[in-house]
């Protein structure tokens, strides 16, 4: 099964199985199916309960806000996550605080949808990964599947929670298959303190590891070939990959990266101010004296991303830039 194909038949489900389930979006409608074909076949199945909608990504988070507290759990897709900056009011103002604010006697269980990231072309406006502006409002949750895991029941456990959660789909990962086992790697799931899927990946079978790598979402597609790549170099490499980027298991990584003194930590978005930053500072609290080596970094570049192909690439991060991290942690 597909990444797409897993959240295509998380969706079906969601509306088969909890009749407060709505989806709604711009150009949801078959035979479209949304931007990325995501919700193909569910309109005509579920005409009453996946909506398209006219283009204004702030109304619609107001109206899931507004459906939320009325009972309903509503899935709102995002065309592009670039375009969830004319939905910060909306997040950061309202759904992420009514429950407070009436002293727990409301939730907002919202989803918003969107996919992420670059590596299609689609330049400065449509390939950005953002999600570092919402990881400092309190009372959200931010969940990025990977390729390590089964993104419909992720997505299943993110409609499901009580809060409002941003649900991060990487492009890219739309059609690769999803990997319980890959080559030469062992894979494992643990849960984190909320329940939510965590991914460790080695390639090795025994002892501890050498570097333990943490990432995420759409990098998860660089994790097989990454670790392929240091086997060979006989270097054992342990990738912890959360569900939940926000907020973080701490105590998880803590112990990954205990395992090993040596961390590398790589994302898509801007290296500056970023996920990697806060874990990096989080696990030097956590861990001082304990380290063997700085903690490595890999991010894109701090600039607009180009829509040239050759320049895209020169501006994000990939699989080479994981692996000199390695070798540069292990200096």
């Amino acid at each position: 099964m597909t990444y797409l194909e897993s959240l295509n038949s998380g969706l079906r489900g969601l509306l088969e199985d909890l009749p407060q389930v709505v989806v709604f979006g711009e150009d949801l409608l078959d035979p479209y199916g949304g931007a990325f074909k995501v919700t193909r076949d569910l309109q005509r199945d579920f005409p009453e309960r996946v909506l398209t909608t006219p283009i204004s990504e702030a109304a619609l988070t107001g109206i899931a806000n507004g459906m939320a507290l009325r009972g309903l759990r509503p899935v709102l897709e995002i065309m592009f996550s670039d375009f969830l900056a004319l939905c910060m009011d909306q997040i950061l103002n309202h759904g992420a605080k009514f429950r407070t604010m009436y002293n727990n006697s409301v939730t907002v269980p919202v989803t918003i949808r969107t996919p992420v990231g670059g590596g299609r072309g689609y330049g400065p406006t449509h390939s950005q990964c953002i999600e570092k502006l919402f990881m400092g409002i309190p009372e959200i949750r931010i969940v990025a599947p990977s390729v390590f895991c089964d993104a419909g029941r992720v997505l299943r456990q993110a409609v499901l929670d009580d809060r409002l959660v941003l649900f991060l789909e990487h492009k890219l990962l739309y059609s690769l298959n999803l990997l319980s086992t890959a080559a030469g790697l062992a894979v494992e799931t643990v849960r984190d303190e909320l329940g939510y899927p965590v991914a460790l990946v080695r390639n090795y079978y025994s002892g501890d590891p050498d570097v333990t790598l943490i990432t995420y979402g759409g990098m998860t597609r660089f994790v097989a070939g990454v670790l392929q790549h240091m086997a060979e170099e006989e270097i054992r490499v342990l990738a912890c990959i959360p569900t939940l980027i926000k907020p973080l298991p701490f105590e998880l990584l803590r112990t990954v990266a205990e395992q090993s003194g040596r961390v590398v930590i790589a994302e898509e978005g801007c290296l500056q101010w970023g996920w990697g930053a806060e874990i990096a500072a989080r696990l030097q609290e956590l861990l001082f004296g304990r380290l063997r080596a700085a903690v490595r970094r890999v991010g894109a570049v701090d600039i607009a991303i180009p829509a040239a192909r050759t320049l895209e690439r020169a501006v994000l991060p990939a699989e080479i830039d994981i692996s000199n991290a390695i070798f540069e942690v292990l200096k």
